[in-house]
């Protein structure tokens, strides 16, 4: 008898990057249903191959439409869906492909970006009781003109989420090049290890401070409708890689349980604006109309009634972020404005954090004494970011890694589960 009625498996770009490989996650994934009873399974498109799409976009027009690239880039997720779905027949399984307009994912109209308004499962459904594995096209969805849209890179992570919400699923398995969220990153830091289990909240803050193992606005989806996650690794067999779910007495006990790095952050500066109400809207708001997400922003009081502004973006998003800062600069009659094309962004995450106190000063001593200047400061009751400049972005995530994570194991901690 099966422990499970539906499971929802995602694998990721390197997990379909070649057809030995697509081959491999078919047998996996028939091999997975000895644990569940229906099976429902998301992938991203073959490695590289986004890449090279939007490289061909760029080749024809140097400002590609981006309706038109939607169209382009997700047609790697209709190859992954379809290969793993004759893979899958192969092996005597009956399987069916659908993309994302076909389920329908309902979004709306912000093109490489969208957000998923709806998910109708009734057609994965349908071909759940006929017998089939059903096997998504991630990363993509339809607006209500009948588009295709894409959700974002590493959105088939969001996909695979959202399906598991709308379905009810068991679990969700997110599988992938690694066995599992880390401390660190392991390729920066050699005394990084996995950990068995982390909350949502922690997750959630880790995804959105560099951790590249989940997709940000994934996590959200899970812990808001409280959907089983798993990561683990496509090419090991046996290992139960890390759960994320609600938080436990035990993961409480845990000081930080983990220390981020992320190079991919800018800096700008506006200086010398005049200290009145409606200005800082009068800045940030073109910069929200054009789906800039600015992260870290201090204002710092300035002599003759006037402040600097300081805020972070994405590394992406500088040059569109610092042409709508020239021009607003110009309209509020601002002094200047300076960037950083590079900082680096270090966080210590943990839920220990909310009761234990002194963190922050020993975070902030552990830099010094290293020579690390700290640019930017942001806080939540579960994280301490800091700007740094970015040729030191990874000493102070193995000091601060150093300092936090020996004594933060997780209670009982073990590889496998």
């Amino acid at each position: 008898m099966t422990s499970m009625d539906l499971i929802v498996q995602k694998y990721g770009g390197t997990s379909v990057g070649s057809l030995e490989r697509i081959r491999a996650v078919a047998e996996r994934v028939v091999a997975s249903l000895a644990r569940c009873r229906r099976m429902v399974v998301v992938v991203s498109a073959m490695a590289g191959e986004t890449n090279r799409l939007l490289a061909l976009a760029r080749q024809v027009s140097e400002a590609p439409e981006a309706r038109e690239v939607d169209a382009l880039v997700a047609s790697g997720e209709q190859v992954s869906a379809a290969l793993l779905t004759i893979a899958l027949r192969a092996l005597g399984r009956p399987a069916l492909s659908l993309l994302g307009h076909q389920l329908p994912v309902l979004t709306d109209s912000n093109h490489g970006r969208a957000r998923i308004r709806s998910i109708d499962p009734e057609r994965v459904l349908q071909a759940l009781a006929q017998g089939n594995i059903v096997v998504v096209a991630g990363y993509q969805g339809v607006n209500a003109a009948g588009d295709i849209t894409t959700l974002g890179r590493g959105a088939g992570d969001l996909t695979a989420v959202a399906l598991a919400a709308a379905l009810k699923a068991d679990l969700c398995e997110i599988y992938t090049d690694v066995d599992g969220v880390y401390t660190a990153d392991p390729n920066l830091c050699a005394s990084a290890r996995k950990l068995d289990r982390i909350s949502y909240e922690e997750m959630l803050e880790m995804a959105g401070l560099g951790a590249k193992v989940l997709q940000f606005r994934a996590v959200g989806l899970a812990w808001r409708y409280g959907v089983p996650l798993a990561v683990r690794s496509s090419f090991s067999a046996g290992g139960q890689g890390t759960w994320v779910g609600h938080e436990d007495k035990a993961m409480e006990e845990v000081l930080v349980s983990g220390v981020t790095l992320d190079h991919n952050q800018s800096k700008l500066t506006i200086a010398g604006v005049a200290d009145r109400p409606g200005l800082a809207a009068r800045i940030f708001g073109p910069i929200a109309e054009a789906g800039i997400v600015v992260d870290m922003i201090i204002q710092n009081a300035g002599a003759e009634g006037r402040t600097d502004v300081t805020f972070t973006v994405a590394r992406e998003d500088l040059p569109a972020a610092l042409d709508k800062v020239k021009a607003v600069a110009a309209e509020i009659g601002a002094q200047g404005v300076r960037y950083e094309e590079q900082v680096a962004k270090v966080s210590v995450v943990g839920l220990g954090m909310r009761t234990h106190a002194g963190v922050a000063a020993r975070m902030f001593k552990a830099l010094a004494d290293e020579g690390i200047n700290i640019e930017m400061i942001a806080t939540s009751e579960i994280k301490i970011s800091v700007v740094v400049n970015a040729r030191y972005g990874e000493l102070a995530m193995r000091v601060l890694h150093d300092m936090f994570v020996p004594a933060a194991a997780h209670p009982g901690g073990r590889e496998d589960r």
